[in-house]
């Protein structure tokens, strides 16, 4: 046995100048398991004040940082180990890209000279960067301590001024632990250059077609996060109501009485959206995993902003373009407007009633759609104290039910991944969630197959001393996917689960756990879980719950 070291050794490695560069942009947690190939970037963790949480797979690393992330603004870090440890994580990597978030892996590569040599080497992959690299934004193998930094440096430029989305950076085995005397300089963090801003004219011509709009709209989707103030302010001057993507849940308080909530995907709703005879798209991709639709056809004048101008006629075509930064954009169209025409007269009572019976059709479809789903949601939604956290899976009770009901007042309380649509994401993102915002109460709203994909992240929110409650919807297995057999015609085969107690799961890892079987118990369960704290687990089983319900 070795003797336990009371003191970690100091060596200002290849590693250590890393995660210093890190340190100086604000990153104080980092998500990962140690490995042997990796232990550099863990040396210098404590000294320079940097968290680190150890996931039990590296999967769940990188959902736990993308919940951070969302948090705090900052891009979410996972440490993994060469090959295996790597490969794990590019699923949250996959998610990350596709919902536009940032996020910095960092792995350690084959020693240089050494780049597949096909000599059964630990860890041996036969090509991990080129793997990475297909699925982040951009993956790059550095030579020198000055190429790692820099790396780091180009990161927070890319999250800073385009359209943000993972990066990989791969460090050769023998400069990971090789010692550097880089200057100071060379590490500290970098002012990025502001996004220019489109000309005054064009400006000029966004603030006069919102003038004249007799029936303007504002859809938002996660590239107005930053906005979320200014996109308020544009709403109450045009009497515009906001509809959002899942991304941008959120962006306007969803009681306000603008807000249309994130219920793009039903039809009411996205039909307003459509038939708006100016139509404002902030940040939105409008694919068809947000609009359940495979276009949406918008009738009116379109203005779209976006960071990139490869995105304005995605989807959709503009008949204006506005590129550059959401948050400064939105703003120099609310400063515009001083100097613009008022606004045409439109009695915001009037619209606001039509937001009213907007939504009240959007309820009524949700419920038809998935009438059990709806009903629980709404249980949950009152039971859920009003500043939670909320993360969810591609489980059917988030996109069937929670993701509409649930009204959240501020953008980033529901980390979810709508385009990518992946499970084993809730758990981790809200331990993730729950670190980056220590004030807000996390919760996990999910179904029983897609906690299975992450349960083993039960230990990490004991061991890091968290509050999360999970609330675990029990369908007997992989409900969505039953109902698609059925409908093409086959028997169920691969979705009815075998189901573990789940209570005593909770506990066997050192939480507590709950069965409920209505709305009050539910509320009592809720409050229970809050006021006890630690990791907490609320089971509900659908048929059961339905039942009691209906009687």
């Amino acid at each position: 046995m070795h003797a336990q070291l009371l003191k970690t050794e100091k060596r200002r490695t290849t590693g250590w100048v890393v995660m210093e560069a890190l340190r100086s942009y604000g990153v104080d947690t980092v998500f990962g398991i140690p490995g042997t190939h990796n232990l550099e970037f863990y040396r210098p963790l404590e000294v320079l004040g940097i968290r680190a949480v150890t996931t039990r797979h590296e999967q769940g690393a990188g959902y736990a940082a993308d919940g951070w992330s969302l948090q705090t603004g900052l891009p979410g870090v996972v440490l993994t180990t060469s090959g295996p440890g790597l490969l794990n994580a590019l699923s949250a990597a996959g998610t990350a890209f596709c919902e536009s978030r940032p996020m910095i892996i960092l792995a350690p590569g084959p020693a240089r000279g050494e780049e597949f040599a096909d000599a059964g080497t630990l860890h041996e992959t036969k090509d991990q960067l080129g793997a990475a690299s297909a699925i982040v934004e951009w993956g790059r193998r550095v030579s020198t301590a000055a190429e790692a930094v820099t790396a780091v440096h180009d990161a927070f430029a890319l999250f800073a001024s385009s359209r943000p989305r993972p990066v990989y950076i791969e460090i050769p085995l023998d400069l990971l632990d090789e010692v550097t005397d880089l200057d100071e300089h060379l590490i500290t963090a970098r002012t990025a250059d502001p996004v220019p801003l489109p000309q005054e004219q064009s400006i000029a011509e966004a603030a006069n077609l919102l003038n004249a709009a007799h029936r303007p709209v504002i859809l938002a989707g996660g590239g107005a996060r930053g906005a979320a103030d200014q996109v308020r302010k544009l709403a109450e001057q045009f009497a515009a109501p906001v509809v959002t993507s899942l991304n941008g849940k959120g962006i306007l308080d969803e009681h306000h009485p603008l807000s249309l909530g994130s219920n793009l995907r039903l039809s009411r709703v996205r039909e307003h959206a459509r038939n708006a005879d100016v139509l404002l798209v902030i940040g939105a991709k409008l694919g068809d995993a947000e609009l359940w639709v495979d276009r949406l056809d918008a009738q009116g004048t379109v203005i779209r902003i976006d960071i990139l101008d490869t995105q304005i006629d995605k989807n959709q075509t503009a008949d204006l373009g506005l590129v550059g930064d959401a948050e400064a954009i939105v703003t120099a169209i609310v400063e515009s407007i001083g100097v613009s025409e008022a606004p045409a007269e439109v009695p915001s009572s009037d619209v606001e009633a039509m937001v009213v019976e907007l939504l009240a059709a959007a309820r009524r479809e949700c419920a038809e759609l998935s009438p059990v789903n709806t009903a629980v949601s709404a249980d949950i939604a009152s039971a859920l104290p009003a500043d939670a956290i909320v993360a969810t899976d591609s489980s059917q009770i988030a996109y069937g039910g929670l993701l509409n009901v649930l009204k959240t007042p501020r953008v980033n309380s529901t980390p979810y991944m709508g385009t990518f649509a992946t499970l084993g994401y809730g758990l981790p993102a809200a331990l993730g969630a729950r670190i980056g915002a220590p004030y807000r109460p996390s919760f996990v709203v999910i179904g029983d197959g897609a906690l299975m994909f992450s349960v083993q992240e039960f230990i990490t929110v004991v061991e890091q001393g968290e509050d999360v409650t999970v609330i675990v919807l029990d369908n007997g297995g992989y409900g969505e996917i039953r109902a698609n057999e059925a409908d093409i015609g086959i028997a169920p085969i691969g979705v009815d689960l075998a189901q573990p107690d789940w209570p005593g799961l909770a506990k066997a890892f050192g939480g507590d756990g709950r069965h409920v079987s209505s709305a009050v118990e539910l509320a009592a369960a809720v409050d229970a879980a809050l006021a006890d704290g630690g990791l907490q687990l609320i089971h509900l089983d659908l048929a059961e719950y339905a039942s009691e319900e209906n009687t």
